[in-house]
């Protein structure tokens, strides 16, 4: 247990952050205002009529801000075109313009619209991947050369009462940044505050920040970090969140939910942007949804959990905020220690239970049972609870039981029971490898824990009833840690009789949550009148893999495309989908300009990237390796680069 400073109102009752007011327009961001829901048009930005005729279907969706990139001076002037037409069609909606590279662009940009959102990364800098050694003096003068650029910007905006986000971006950091702080969330916080130091000393406050990375532990990380800095200095700037280059789907949706869901939880956050690689007005009902969650009384009336223990203004934790490190516990059988998480799938509820109810689409049900391809995204246990499974398990499938029904069990091989608290103590008979205990936090008193430590054989579920359920369990992986508890411990969440969305939304957020912190060794979810059981194991292992913490499949960066973009990105992305969705662990960058490209997909094992109307440039890593490829060659060509560079295997048929 160690202290650290805050970077939240309380981390066992859910409060906002309470930022300042930010004009933008006719609305506030920030402050007592709502948390607000935002998107970006994918249109060119010089067609004035299809960018009308989005933004129209984006705000009909429930967007309150609409960002339209201006990547020159000429898109920049065209903004004010965009804006007369919305107003004439009676649309006052606020509008951002999203800068890169061009001060011209923004300077211009601030005169006629709401607001204007610049990349500290990018707008007096050009990313060379360069580590340069600055003394104090050089790096002084770099600032200053910043403040020369930056300055007349910020004038115009005070001058016109528009409004500004600094938005970092993890892989757009400068040469100068990576160079002094590496690539890191402290470097992400000091980008976005070279530029802050400058709008504050021109007496400027109009300012919405954000800390974007496609990563969601980084993102979480350098979001808390970034209001840690800010309780410390006094300040109180609004939160703009996303995670960027999302992808599509499924996929994007949890990856967005986990890394924008972890910091609602804490009360962060003031407008949201869900960026996913598809039509922007797609976006609104996800964010609204994402939002709604804690817009509702079913989380502001939560039931009070346990304070943390503060001392000086710093809180006892058992994990690092702002570095991931797994909780350390114990290995039983193939659970905890240095094992993955461990997926739970629950068909207690069901009449029967056969092979096609649980395991994901595609699988061949017409080979023998015990010859079952189960592959990646296979669950590793089914609760039955008093069901009777009547088909041969395959090898690395293990039954629950209640424990009275599998005590009832004459062979329970690969067959384990469930107890209900001290239930398990109470028994004369356990299994003598693996034993599943159902606890809550009123379950975990000093004697209880003081009895688990000196068993073995145990796996604690860990379960909670709150309408705030994450924090609440979170405080009990704290109190374990607290009574020097490293048992292994499953997260069971229940959700019933909600919409699909609102399942894998809810889910991501508080499971994610958690798995983020390193608190976890495996997941439940149980759902009732929720989704199908294939969605539900998809979405286990979808929080798995946006978290980090087990990589079961292809990961996809795809950005949401925009009017800089050179090519049909959902298309694209579709394609190298369809070509590489089995190649497990491997990350694909597909961006559609290199703008964002090559930073944004630094964490990627392959890039696909933009630069000209049917031209493509491929990456390994951070390196371009094949420039200008033709668009219609270029998924064969990245095909080959994999295959080049030993990463690629056969899809099993």
């Amino acid at each position: 247990m160690k202290l650290y400073l805050p970077y939240s109102n309380s981390l066992t009752e859910y409060k906002r952050f309470l930022t300042r007011e930010v004009k933008c327009g006719e609305i506030g961001i920030g402050g007592n205002n709502p948390i607000r829901l935002q998107s970006m048009t994918t249109t060119d930005t010089m067609d004035t009529k299809a960018t009308v005729a989005q933004s129209i279907r984006m705000i009909e969706a429930g967007c309150e801000l609409v960002r339209i990139t201006a990547p020159s001076l000429n898109e920049a002037k065209n903004l004010d075109v965009i804006k007369k037409e919305l107003v004439a069609a009676g649309y006052n909606t606020p509008l951002v313009a999203d800068i890169h590279f061009t001060p011209n662009a923004a300077e211009h940009a601030a005169r006629i619209i709401e607001k204007v959102r610049v990349n500290p990364g990018n707008y007096a800098d050009k990313k060379k991947f360069e580590e340069i050694e600055y003394t104090d003096s050089a790096y002084e003068q770099e600032l200053e050369r910043i403040r020369q650029r930056f300055t007349p910007l910020v004038k115009i905006c005070k001058e016109y009462g528009t409004a500004m986000r600094i938005g970092t971006n993890h892989g757009s950091l400068s040469d100068r940044i990576l160079s002094r702080y590496g690539d890191t969330p402290l470097g992400m916080v000091e980008s976005a505050f070279e530029f802050l130091r400058i709008c504050e000393d021109l007496n400027y406050h109009n300012i919405v920040i954000s800390m974007k990375a496609s990563n969601t532990q980084v993102m979480v990380q350098a979001y808390r970090l970034l209001v840690q800095k800010m309780m410390e200095t006094n300040r109180n700037y609004p939160l703009h969140l996303g995670v960027t280059e999302a992808g599509d789907g499924e996929d994007g949706r949890i990856k967005s939910a986990v890394g924008i869901g972890t910091l609602l939880e804490d009360g962060l956050g003031d407008t949201v942007r869900v960026s996913l690689t598809e039509d922007p007005e797609f976006e609104i009902p996800v964010a609204k949804a994402l939002v709604d969650r804690y817009s509702s009384e079913r989380i502001k009336q939560h039931q009070a959990i346990e304070p943390l223990v503060t001392e000086n203004g710093k809180v006892k934790l058992s994990y690092d905020p702002y570095e991931y490190k797994r909780r350390e516990s114990k290995s039983v059988l193939n659970i905890g220690g240095h094992n993955v998480p461990r997926v739970i799938a629950d068909f207690s509820e069901r009449e029967s239970i056969n092979p096609a109810t649980f395991f994901p689409v595609g699988y061949n049900y017409s080979i023998p049972l015990d010859k079952w391809n189960i592959n990646d995204l296979a669950c590793d246990y089914i609760y039955a609870g008093n069901n009777a499974v009547d088909f041969e398990i395959p090898g690395t499938l293990g039954i629950i039981y209640n424990s009275e029904t599998w005590k009832s069990i004459k062979n329970p091989v690969r067959q384990y029971p469930l107890f209900c608290g001290e239930e398990f103590f109470k028994s004369e008979k356990v299994h003598g490898e693996l034993n599943f205990v159902a606890i809550t936090k009123e379950v975990l008193t000093k004697e209880f824990v003081s009895k688990i430590n000196n068993t073995a054989h145990v796996v604690l579920i860990a379960d909670g009833f709150n309408p705030h359920a994450m924090p609440e369990l979170r405080r009990l992986f704290i109190s374990l840690a607290e009574d020097n508890c490293f048992v292994p411990v499953i997260i069971k969440r229940n959700y019933k009789n909600i919409s699909e969305q609102d399942f894998q939304l809810g889910s991501s957020a508080e499971i994610g949550a958690l798995l983020l912190d390193g608190l976890g060794d495996g997941t439940w979810i149980k759902q009732q009148n929720c989704t199908s059981p294939q969605v539900a194991n998809s979405t286990a292992f979808g929080i798995l893999q946006a978290t980090r913490t087990r990589i079961s499949k292809t990961e996809y960066i795809s950005c949401p495309s925009c009017g800089r973009t050179l090519f049909d990105l959902q298309e694209t992305t579709a394609k190298i989908r369809e070509r590489t969705d089995h190649l497990k662990g491997i990350k694909i960058g597909i961006m559609g300009c290199i703008v964002n490209g090559p930073g944004e997909m630094a964490d990627a094992d392959y890039g696909y990237v933009g630069v000209g109307v049917g031209k493509i440039s491929l990456y390994k890593g951070k390196e371009v390796v094949k420039k200008n490829v033709p668009s219609e060659n270029a998924v064969d060509e990245l095909i080959g680069l994999i295959k080049e560079h030993g990463d690629w295997v056969e899809r099993n048929n």
